[in-house]
């Protein structure tokens, strides 16, 4: 029908079969204004936000949250046959954030709408508490702390003699169940992919690394004061393993049925963690990128990841991972290989320990290394050398630059 648009699901990568509608932002009925974010769409990678293509009304929802769907599939329908008048309407309430309630005009400023939204509040009980023609993000935060106060009172106010039940018995209330999200499950799938069908084996070693720390504590103000940004390590990890990759080719490759794919360029996964679960965004040739180029690059991926704006692209790709537990305060770990790449090196927290230096003992920052290896296509000297060839060049960097 003319007067209908599709709302559609976007075209999914190859690697990723499908995606799981987590929530709409909108119900049937509603006004929507061009380019507002009609649902969030979660896949095993990314949550991708869905925004509407055109002014209109929403007419009606095909697939629910929780739905599973497929690249290019219907989602709902909008209908865009609407009168000048609507459509000045509707973008007047869009960009006055202005909301009709009893008869009476509420201004909404931006933060105090993203938080009704966010805690999915009821505008109606707000205005009666409060009457105020124009609310904010401190009417808000007031209320969501009186509503606090209040389940806690009810709570304490409750007898607990009320409900008598035996040591071995749980009810219902005192565990929760809640589904898996696609990106856990995704993750679950892989890790076990991993386990399954990779010979796995991990070598290890233990890195002095006074120098790195005397050259970041030398040259960071410096940096800061150029780039705006801190000297973090992370930078003169991706440098180190780039060295070690040009001269291990059987670790920047992976398996392909009976194959062996080796890459030409040196793409590299860097994990972090976030509240749904471990993601992995690559930086893209990064025997191309300066260390300033390199922190900053990772300081995007972190803020996107933590509010859920990776994009597919992001995460595309790499050959090797880097995984972090020492900022967590790992000490020691086996990492599981990110498939279908052949390594992941595992690096972890630094902290003083005795060490023997020309025959003397010595307090130095030490930190262990893990690099697990696909045994299937590395051969344990390679992956022994690789990672010693690591340790050589954190310990003394200036081995970048004569390369050796």
């Amino acid at each position: 029908m003319n007067n209908q648009l599709s709302i559609c699901c976007p075209i999914l990568p190859e690697s990723v079969i499908n995606g799981t509608i987590s929530k709409w932002y909108k119900q049937v009925g509603d006004a929507v204004k061009y380019n507002e974010v009609l649902l969030d769409l979660e896949t095993d990678k990314v949550i991708l936000e869905i925004p509407a293509s055109n002014h209109g009304i929403l007419l009606k929802i095909l697939k629910k949250e929780g739905d599973q769907v497929t690249s290019n599939e219907i989602l709902g329908y909008m209908s865009i046959n609407i009168s000048n008048e609507i459509k000045k309407e509707i973008i007047k309430k869009n960009d006055n954030l202005i909301v009709k309630n009893n008869q009476q005009d509420i201004n909404l400023t931006p933060s105090a709408r993203r938080l009704i939204q966010t805690y999915d509040l009821d505008l109606n009980k707000i205005n009666k508490e409060y009457r105020f023609n124009k609310i904010n993000s401190a009417i808000i935060e007031k209320y969501i702390r009186n509503q606090l106060h209040q389940k806690i009172h009810n709570i304490n106010n409750i007898k607990t003699n009320t409900i008598k039940q035996d040591n071995n018995f749980r009810s219902d209330e005192m565990y929760q169940r809640k589904k898996m999200s696609s990106m856990r499950q995704k993750i679950c799938e892989r890790l076990l992919q991993s386990v399954h069908n990779a010979v796995m084996l991990t070598t290890f070693q233990e890195i002095n690394m006074s120098h790195i720390i005397k050259l970041r504590k030398k040259y960071n103000i410096q940096f800061q004061k150029k780039y705006s940004i801190k000297l973090g390590f992370m930078s003169f990890y991706v440098k180190a393993i780039t060295e070690c990759l040009k001269n291990f080719p059987e670790i920047n490759a992976s398996i392909d049925g009976s194959d062996i794919i080796y890459y030409k360029y040196f793409d590299i996964s860097i994990a972090i963690a976030t509240t749904s679960g471990l993601v992995t965004p690559v930086l893209k040739s990064t025997d191309k990128l300066s260390m300033y180029m390199i922190e900053n690059k990772i300081k995007n991926f972190a803020d996107k990841a933590n509010v859920g704006k990776l994009k597919i692209k992001d995460l595309i790709g790499g050959n090797i991972t880097i995984s972090n537990g020492g900022v967590f305060g790992s000490l020691f770990s086996t990492p599981i290989i990110n498939p279908p790449q052949s390594a992941i090196l595992g690096i972890h927290a630094i902290q003083n320990r005795a060490v023997v230096i020309d025959n003397e003992i010595k307090i130095m920052p030490m930190m262990y290394a893990a690099l697990t290896y696909d045994h299937r296509i590395v051969d344990g000297k390679d992956a022994i050398s690789f990672l010693k060839m690591f340790k050589n060049i954190i310990e003394d960097y200036s081995r970048i630059i004569i390369n050796i």
